[in-house]
Order: C-alpha cells, then sequence, then structure tokens
C-alpha cells in the first residue's frame, strides 16, 4: 500500500519558520518528481514547489520564493519543506504530492499520489 505521510506543521508566529516532512512507503520514488500544495480555509488548492526526480530541479510559486526550500532524501525516500519567515497568508493544510514523472509540474492533475496533509498555522 503506497501511503505518503506528513508532518512537522503547528502553530507559529509571523517571522517563524518550520519543516515539513513527508515520508513515503511502499514502493520507492526516487524516480518521481515530488511537490507540496497547499489549501486554506474556502480557497482552492494551489501550488507550492516542485523538485525533480534527482533533486537537481526545483521550482516554487512566486509568494514563496526565498522562503521555502524544497529538498529530497532519496534513500530515505522523504520530501522537505523548509519554511522560513512565515506569513499569516501561509496558513494551510500543506499536502505532499508525487507525479508520475521525471519532473514537477504546477498542475496538480498530474500528481497520482497524496498525502493526507499537515495543518501550518502562522498566527499575526
Amino acid at each position: 500500500q503506497v501511503q505518503l505521510v506528513e508532518s512537522g506543521g503547528g502553530l507559529v508566529q509571523a517571522g517563524g519558520s518550520l519543516r515539513l516532512s513527508c515520508a513515503a512507503s511502499g514502493r520507492s520514488f526516487g524516480g518521481n518528481a515530488m511537490a507540496w500544495f497547499r489549501q486554506a480555509p474556502g480557497k482552492e488548492r494551489e501550488f507550492v514547489a516542485t523538485i525533480s526526480w534527482s533533486g537537481g530541479n526545483t521550482r516554487y510559486t512566486d509568494s514563496v520564493k526565498g522562503r521555502f526550500t524544497i529538498s529530497r532524501d532519496n534513500a530515505k525516500n522523504t520530501v522537505y519543506l523548509q519554511m522560513n519567515s512565515l506569513k499569516p497568508e501561509d496558513t494551510a493544510i500543506y499536502h505532499c504530492a508525487a507525479a508520475d514523472r521525471l519532473y514537477g509540474v504546477v498542475t496538480d492533475m498530474a500528481y497520482t499520489y497524496w498525502g493526507q496533509g499537515t495543518q501550518v498555522t502562522v498566527s499575526s
């Protein structure tokens, strides 16, 4: 059974940092692009960041550039999202996802596997 399990969310003050982890099990995702998406209350799910199968290529939505960093450890079958300088507008449930392709894209329809999500709340 393939699973993606996120962790690391929580409550943090504006300007603070969190590191999200997404641990995969059931199969290796070393040959798959991975991504983080988020969904705030009353809003549609939006793309945050993606990383290629090797980690050599990354892409971010404009609102998190310079503040968030996506990375991966294929030996651990885990992808991370380091979030710095957090803002209240970053409050959302963060989901990781895996695609059956080498390089990630921004559309959620390209991703086959999804985690349940972890809540990130940033207070002002």
